[in-house]
């Protein structure tokens, strides 16, 4: 059996999260266009993944 996830973690966690697909930085931001790397300075970025447990 799964157990039930705590909203107020997966909305910490998971929202705003941005991966850079160059170096797998994290970076939180509220923009939607624009997010750029802390680090290496690329714009190519994807949202964080949520684990799914079957």
């Amino acid at each position: 059996m799964a157990k039930p996830r705590n909203e107020i973690a997966v909305k910490r966690l998971f929202t705003n999260v941005y991966i850079c697909m160059k170096c797998n930085a994290k970076v939180r931001s509220g923009k939607k266009d624009g997010v750029k790397c802390r680090k290496c300075h690329s714009t190519g970025m994807r949202l964080k993944n949520k684990d799914i447990k079957g």
